[in-house]
């Protein structure tokens, strides 16, 4: 099947945004199924994370989320929505990716797990999204008409429990729309990509945001992977914004499954939210 990853270098503007998104939309080759996948805070990234707040809503009343689902009907694609912010009943957000099917219907959503509190050697250097931010309380597994998808964001691609659970629940296929900073980018993001997709016997489409932002406060490490079950990188964008399109083969994954079968091999207890 066709997948195409957009990498974006988003704004504060998420008319902006929304309109770069709309343009590379046009230009995409769409072979039924395609499924898209947009980075982490598609529609607003680089400024402080409370401007967050100013474009939240809810579930049912988020202009944002019926943006995005107008464009997977419109152009007839499978669309996970990057993330966009959710009110929470705390007074913080959910940073939320939601996946559309080809009519615009929604699928199902993940809330990032793990927050981005740390320390950088950049331009931002102290990042504390749990000051915006409200923490997920689910894994997230979603049954479509290729495959059963798993939904990861970004920070979470360092816990490997949570891609274990993914596995656990049936994923195939495992998005990660993301926002890597530069430092940590170029350290730990392929090699992590890889282990992550050998780990599960997956497919790992991780979707990114690239370049310089909020006036060069903010870099982001760009580098679009798609990853096979057997750890081979498929196809990567390294930089600049624009597509990163490749097939899949999901018949790939019962052959690597069945002669490594690693979930019926592994004897430690499987993974559980902590309360």
């Amino acid at each position: 099947m066709q997948v195409s990853l957009l990498q974006c270098q988003s704004s504060r503007d998420v008319q902006a945004n929304f309109h770069f998104i709309e343009q590379q939309l046009e230009l995409l080759t769409v072979r039924s199924p395609h499924l898209v996948v947009l980075p982490e805070c598609c529609l607003l990234f680089g400024g402080h994370e409370s401007d967050q707040l100013a474009h939240a809503g809810s579930d049912e009343q988020s202009e944002l989320k019926q943006r995005l689902a107008q464009l997977a009907a419109r152009y007839g694609i499978y669309l996970v929505a990057g993330t966009i912010p959710i009110l929470a009943e705390d007074g913080r957000v959910y940073s939320r990716s939601y996946l559309f099917d080809e009519s615009g219907q929604t699928l199902g959503h993940y809330d990032k797990l793990h927050l981005f509190d740390v320390e950088v050697a950049d331009g931002t250097k102290s990042y504390r999204e749990s000051d915006t931010f409200c923490p997920g309380e689910r894994v997230s597994v979603i049954d479509t008409s290729f495959g059963r998808v798993g939904m990861a964001i970004c920070y979470d691609l360092r816990f490997a429990d949570l891609f274990r659970a993914l596995r656990l629940q049936g994923a195939d296929i495992i998005v990660l729309p993301s926002a890597f900073t530069r430092v940590t980018g170029e350290a730990h993001w392929l090699p992590l990509l890889q282990a992550r997709a050998i780990e599960t016997q997956c497919f790992l489409l991780a979707a990114g945001q690239w370049g310089m932002h909020n006036n060069g406060r903010r870099e982001t490490w760009g580098h679009s992977c798609v990853v096979s079950p057997w750890g081979k990188v498929l196809a990567i964008k390294p930089e600049e914004c624009g597509w990163l399109n490749t097939a899949i083969e999901l018949n790939q994954l019962e052959d690597i499954r069945r002669n490594i079968p690693v979930v019926k091999h592994n004897r430690f207890a499987e993974p559980k939210l902590k309360a």
